[in-house]
């Protein structure tokens, strides 16, 4: 069974940094691409930040310049650098991969349960 687990959220004040990981466990045979995805209360989950298994990474706009996606293929793990916080980046942050498992011809869509990211004015 495959799981992916956050951590590394938590209350920083604003102008702080965060680190978030996500670590995918399971008969996972390749990881294709990872990212991060948020969701603030009442509003839909976004993007926040892609890699592929390559490397290319794309970002929201609202975080260009403040936040890095990074990986390590051989612990199947994502991480998320968030500096310069403000405190409309609060939101719950969600890992999503796809993965192929074993067995499975193509990759599917994995989420993970979120981490909670607050950040004080």
């Amino acid at each position: 069974q495959v799981q992916l687990v956050e951590s590394g959220g938590g209350l920083v004040q604003a102008g702080g940094s965060l680190r978030l990981s996500c670590a995918a466990s399971g008969s996972i045979f390749r990881s294709n691409a990872m990212g991060w995805y948020r969701q603030a209360p009442g509003i839909q989950r976004d993007l926040v930040a892609t890699i592929t298994s390559g490397g290319r990474t794309n970002y929201a706009d609202s975080v260009k310049g403040r936040f890095t996606i990074s990986r390590d293929n051989a612990k199947t793990t994502v991480y998320l650098q968030m500096n310069s916080l403000k405190p409309e980046d609060t939101a719950v942050y969600y890992c999503k991969a796809n993965l192929v498992v074993g067995g499975s011809a193509y990759g599917m869509d994995y989420w993970g349960k979120g981490t909670l990211v607050t950040v004080s004015s």
